[in-house]
């Protein structure tokens, strides 16, 4: 588990730098002379990077191995951060932020693959848990602390702590981290057709439509609870991130105990729906409060169990499928950030924001169901079982008409039947 821990300590450095840019905007603008909105284009570069960038990367590094494509990929974030903080004006700024989305979008799957081969199939879910905890930790510890230093020191302190939380995590594993497997990934053209088949498909899909909803309101929570008759304030931005915290620990035993991903999914989806809906109709901290925890809990958790899903396809093709159900993942929250921005500009007031959020996440869970009920099917055809155990063996009894005796098929001859003993000899 020290290893996985490794590996959840470089997602605490993408999750940190990935969430902090955003609060170091004003200082930003202030030293280069640029408006907020130039600014505001640092973050957009990094998730456009993420999501479009790092399925290119990770192809091109994919005959190194997983362990040197995490290596190479730490190195990569380390030294960009490393770079902006050094970067002398806005568009070297924005050239290290590119470095620094593509390299993350190559680590963040390929470190969840990692995990899941170090721990087993018996324990996937637990270890890529702790994963995900790194990256949501990085969201509730490290951008408060790296605010709070740039508060005091600059902004430019707050990109070197994510570097030396990088350095860290890359000197760990290079020291600790065993090699793992030379498989390649597959290619551009590969992911593609992979792309195209059902399962996978879905759950992309379903990964999109699910942070249009939650991270997409996210980046409009404080209008929200301004807007929410005695709202909670900033407080809400904690409370969501400690129930995010709380969701992406737990939900690891939840899935080892029962390991039935797909059922999951459908119930966080449900549960972030509902919780969404509420908050549009709920007044006051003390209904809000355990509104935004569900929120953040079941945004949160929702990832674990796509995850160990999209795995079940082996390491290499899983990695590649982790890379686009990542992609998805910042696509939706760009996406829901852009739908929110329009909304309001359009007059729409913050407190219709989160009804219209719960929609995204009922066709989420519809995109889901859908995608389960074909896979169910094809499943049904090959003989598999809904919970993916093998079903009844194809050379069993073939039911007759009615009232007579099961037939059977025909048995090759000089053939024992399944379970009778040899003759005494």
């Amino acid at each position: 588990m020290l290893r996985v821990i490794l590996l959840a300590l470089g997602a605490l450095a993408v999750g940190t730098d990935a969430y902090m840019t955003a609060g170091l905007l004003p200082q930003i603008s202030g030293e280069f002379r640029g408006g907020a909105a130039a600014a505001g284009q640092l973050v957009t570069v990094f998730a456009v990077s993420y999501a479009l960038l790092a399925p290119l990367a990770q192809t091109a590094l994919g005959r190194l191995g997983m362990r040197r494509i995490l290596l190479v990929s730490l190195a990569a974030f380390t030294l960009a951060n490393a770079a902006g903080a050094l970067a002398p004006d806005a568009v070297s700024l924005a050239g290290t932020r590119v470095l620094a989305g593509a390299a993350a979008g190559v680590f963040m799957p390929t470190a969840a693959a990692a995990a899941s081969l170090l721990a087993g199939p018996e324990r996937r879910g637990r270890a890529l848990a702790v994963v995900l905890g790194g990256l949501s930790c990085g969201t509730v510890l490290g951008v408060p602390v790296g605010l709070l230093l740039a508060g005091h020191t600059g902004w430019r302190s707050a990109l070197w702590l994510v570097t030396g939380i990088g350095a860290a995590a890359h000197l760990g594993t290079a020291l600790l981290l065993p090699p793992m497997g030379g498989a390649t990934l597959p290619s551009l053209a590969e992911r593609a057709a992979q792309l195209k088949a059902p399962r996978t498909g879905a759950a992309v899909l379903t990964t999109f439509c699910q942070t249009v909803a939650s991270l997409g309101l996210y980046t409009y929570l404080l209008p929200v609870l301004d807007a929410a008759d005695g709202g909670p304030g900033g407080a809400g931005l904690w409370v969501w991130g400690l129930g995010g915290v709380l969701g992406s620990f737990a939900i690891g035993p939840l899935l080892d105990r029962v390991p039935r991903p797909g059922l999951l999914t459908g119930v966080l989806l449900s549960a972030l729906a509902l919780a969404l809906a509420a908050i549009g109709f709920a007044r006051g901290p003390w209904w809000l409060w355990p509104l935004l925890a569900v929120w953040g809990a079941a945004g949160w958790a929702f990832v674990v169990p796509q995850q160990h899903r999209l795995l079940a396809a082996g390491p290499a093709r899983g990695a590649a499928a982790l890379a686009l159900n990542s992609s998805a993942t910042y696509l939706g929250g760009s996406a829901g950030a852009a739908l929110g921005g329009a909304a309001l500009a359009a007059g729409l007031a913050p407190y219709d924001l989160p009804l219209a959020a719960s929609g995204c996440a009922v066709v989420a869970l519809a995109v889901h169901l859908a995608g389960a009920r074909r896979g169910a099917r094809r499943g049904a055809r090959r003989g598999v079982r809904r919970d993916g155990a093998p079903g009844p063996p194809p050379h069993g009894p073939v039911p007759g008409p009615q009232g007579t005796r099961p037939r059977r098929l025909p048995r090759q001859q000089g053939s024992r039947r399944q379970g009778a003993q040899p003759p005494p000899g």
